[in-house]
This record gives structure tokens, C-alpha cells and sequence, in this order.
């Protein structure tokens, strides 16, 4: 099979096109094979794998697999909703290497020794994060978060368990006042599924610039548009971060400046950015909980060169609302929507406004205002203090 995989690269090469009955049949003939028709069916479904596909993974792939992981020892890992579960896959070290190279390069990018590692957006929608030895001590990485079968609405999201009609009702009228949010949780909690849902909402005359350094944001909306950082080459030049592209984005007339994660010092263009009447601006954040949002934004500040007092001002004038998602025994659920605000010290600091981690909605400190700012129908607002029932 190793033999056949690379004969039908090496004519892809000569002949692009895709991986078909006859392609298949021409090589094998060419090297004196005969094959039935079902034996050419089910090689030509698995070189189709291995050249367009996820190779000896592909097999993982099914209903509900929102993540498929390679260990260092060729193990693969898989989490359909319930956790990583071990599959009975183990690839070699070269077989591992191989797709994640290969997957690398149907991404646009580079992996190879001298650029052992890669975060790329692949054509079929699934993100792709690889890492090479020696910086993996036991052997390569392959890290792969596929696209929802099916893109959320905040209904579906609602239905599926994510969150109550309360904090659907609450999310929509965030969208609706274009207030600046930032949607913060941990890794797979699902920040750009909500953030994805929200943003089919805003109206359709409205025009949403996404910024990410890999393309992972699907939004159903019609007047979205995507930028996506490049990586330098081999000499180190062309590369283009996101502070240049948010900047960009600025010339492009956004109703809505979207940045896919904040991770860097490109917080600081963003935040200049929103401070320069661009509303209804967003993006995700990681942070353990809504608390430590501020935390996690001086220290992305601080790359870009901000102190906590430049930073405070900053943020608390270009951004308004935390939603906070958590991910727990495979669940993932809204947990917190809190208030950004300097404080009396001038420190960044948050205002719980909303707890739905518990069994009933509870009201924090900051619901008053928070139902003010969006104004959230009298339905919605019979919450008056702290620790007080929200009622649906």
C-alpha cells in the first residue's frame, strides 16, 4: 500500500485531478496488478483517504467527534461528546509523521525539521495543530478539531442543553444592543460555536470582519468575511500577524470586528479598534472563569506593550460583556455573564451579572445594569439583587 500511495502522488503530480476508479486501475495495471472490482473499489476509497483525507484516522471520523488526538507513542484518541476515548488505531512513528505533513501542506503550511510545528485551517473545515520531534520528546503530535456536522443556531445550542431560554433571550438582546463582548471558557468549551451562533444574528445589512490566525469561525451570515494570518517562510519573511490584520480589517467599512481568539499582543490593535466607535465588536478568550478575564487580558496586554492602568482603560471603554462557558463531565454550558468596569483603584475588574452554573438562574450583582444596557423586556428583568431567582 505504501508503494501505491506514492505511485498516485507521483501521477497527481504529473496529472492533477482527483483519486478515482480509473486513476487507480491505470497504476495498478501499469505495475502488472489485477484486481477484482471490489478489491478496486475498496483500495481506491482508501488511497482516497490517505491522499485527500485523514489517511489511517479516517475511520475515526463519525457522528458527534468533535476532536481526534495522536499521542507520541501512535495512539489515537478520540471525543465523540463524552470525554477522549482510546480507539483502537495506533499509527507508526512514520505513518504518524506522514499525515501530519501531509496535512499540514493540504493547509498551506509548512511542517518539516526546520518548522516543526503547525496550527492550519484544512478544506474540509477541521483545524489541524501538529508538533514534530524533537519538540515532542516521544514522537508527533497531531491535534484535530473537527467542524459540527451541522452549524448551531443559539435554538439548536438551547436544545442541545448549552443554556436555558433565559440565557438564549440574553445572548440575542448582546447581539441586538451591540454591546462588545468577549466569549472566555477553556479549551473545548465551545467559545466559537456560541461566538459563531451569535453572530448569524446580527442583521443581515450589517458587514462582520473575522481576524484568525487559522480559519476555524463558520458563520451563517451573509455578509461575513475572513482574514487569516500567514506564517513567515523559510527565510523569515512574509509572515503577517494579527495586529496587521486587524488593522486591515479597519479599511474594510466592518459593522463588526470579530477576533477569532485573542492570544497576543494583537489585543491591543483590537482594542484601539473598538475604541474608535466600531460597536458590536468581539472575540474569545481563554480564562478559567469570568473572574479572571481581566487577569488574562493584562497579561495579553502586556505583550503589546500596555500596563494594567493603560490596559483598564482600554478595555473597560471597547468592551462591555463576558460570557463565560464552561465544560463539564463532556457537557458544555453557558456558566456566567458578567460586567467589564474599572474599578475605584482603576484596576480591570468584572461585575457577576448572571449564574447559570446552578439548577435555577441567579441574579448577581450587576443584573440591574446589565438588563438596563441591553434593555431585556420586563419578562426578563424580575431579578432585582444579588442571589435572587431569575425567572425565565
Amino acid at each position: 500500500m505504501d508503494e501505491l500511495i506514492r505511485r498516485v502522488r507521483d501521477d497527481l503530480v504529473r496529472s492533477p485531478g482527483p483519486v478515482d476508479v480509473p486513476r487507480v486501475a491505470r497504476l495498478l495495471r501499469d505495475a502488472g496488478q489485477v484486481v477484482g472490482a471490489a478489491e478496486l473499489l475498496r483500495t481506491t476509497a482508501m488511497l482516497r483517504d490517505h491522499v485527500h483525507g485523514l489517511g489511517p484516522l479516517q475511520g475515526l471520523l463519525g457522528p458527534g467527534v468533535t476532536d481526534i488526538l495522536v499521542n507520541g507513542d501512535g495512539s489515537a484518541w478520540v471525543d465523540a461528546g463524552e470525554g477522549l476515548q482510546r480507539s483502537e488505531i495506533v499509527l507508526s512513528p512514520a505513518q504518524a509523521r506522514d499525515v501530519a505533513v501531509r496535512l499540514a501542506t493540504l493547509g498551506g503550511r509548512r511542517l518539516d525539521d526546520a518548522v516543526p510545528f503547525v496550527d492550519a485551517h484544512l478544506p474540509g473545515g477541521a483545524r489541524l495543530h501538529a508538533v514534530l520531534p524533537p519538540l515532542s520528546t516521544a514522537g508527533t503530535l497531531i491535534s484535530l478539531r473537527l467542524p459540527a456536522a451541522r452549524a448551531f443556531d443559539l435554538e439548536g445550542l438551547e436544545r442541545a442543553g448549552a443554556f436555558d431560554a433565559l440565557g438564549r433571550e440574553v445572548l440575542e438582546a448582546v447581539v441586538a444592543a451591540k454591546v462588545a463582548f468577549v466569549v472566555s471558557g477553556g479549551t473545548g468549551s465551545g467559545k466559537s460555536t456560541v461566538l459563531a451562533a451569535m453572530l448569524a444574528r446580527v442583521p443581515a445589512q450589517e458587514r462582520i470582519v473575522i481576524v484568525e490566525d487559522a480559519q476555524e469561525l463558520e458563520v451563517d451570515h451573509p455578509h461575513a468575511v475572513s482574514l487569516q494570518s500567514r506564517h513567515p517562510n523559510s527565510e523569515g519573511a512574509g509572515g503577517v500577524d494579527l495586529s496587521v490584520l486587524v488593522r486591515q480589517c479597519l479599511r474594510m467599512r466592518p459593522d463588526r470586528i470579530v477576533l477569532g481568539e485573542c492570544r497576543g499582543a494583537e489585543v491591543r490593535d483590537l482594542l484601539q479598534a473598538l475604541n474608535t466607535g466600531h460597536e458590536g465588536g468581539c472575540g474569545t478568550l481563554h480564562a478559567n472563569t469570568a473572574a479572571d478575564v481581566p487577569a488574562r487580558l493584562e497579561s495579553l496586554g502586556a505583550l503589546g506593550g500596555l500596563d494594567p492602568r493603560a490596559l483598564a482603560a482600554q478595555a473597560a471603554s471597547a468592551l462591555d460583556v463576558v460570557i463565560h462557558l464552561g465544560r463539564h463531565d463532556g457537557r458544555r454550558r453557558l456558566e456566567h455573564i458578567a460586567l467589564l468596569h474599572r474599578a475605584r483603584g482603576g484596576e480591570l475588574t468584572t461585575t457577576p451579572a448572571l449564574d447559570l452554573a446552578g439548577e435555577a438562574p441567579a441574579a448577581g450583582p450587576g443584573w440591574e445594569e446589565l438588563s438596563a444596557r441591553l434593555a431585556l423586556p420586563e419578562t426578563l428583568t424580575t431579578a432585582r439583587s444579588a442571589g435572587r431567582r431569575a425567572a425565565p
